[in-house]
């Protein structure tokens, strides 16, 4: 199952710790992670495109693939966006949430990173 199918985003995203989703603008599917966004699903029915977090060296880098982008709106804050057709690999796609993850798992307030689940998690990172 293709990470731009709903049921599959959202499974792989509340399989990382600490981790949400909630459905909002639009009937996205939205990965937060201690209340912050590190991953969307936009228009998962018609034209699913996955938007995402990015270091970054890996913003530099990943518009260069055939069917990357820099993120709508997001851009400014280094996210990048792609559809199902895009260069980068389902193994790759898997690999750059999780790293999204962290980054704003990273970022957060001590009080919620230290929360046991989360802490763990970002020690083995």
């Amino acid at each position: 199952m293709s990470l731009f199918e709903r049921a599959a985003f959202e499974g792989f995203i509340v399989g990382l710790p600490a981790t949400e989703v909630v459905r909002q603008w639009g009937d996205a599917s939205v990965g937060k992670v201690g209340g912050k966004i590190f991953a969307i699903l936009s228009t998962p029915d018609e034209d699913p495109s996955i938007s995402f977090k990015c270091s970054d060296m890996a913003f530099e880098l990943l518009p260069e693939l055939d069917g990357v982008v820099p993120a709508p709106y997001l851009a400014r804050a280094k996210w990048v966006a792609l559809g199902p057709e895009s260069a980068l690999s389902a193994d790759d796609l898997n690999a750059y949430l999780v790293e999204a993850h962290r980054i704003i798992a990273s970022k957060l307030p001590r009080r919620l990173r230290e929360a046991p689940a989360l802490a763990a998690y970002l020690a083995t990172r």
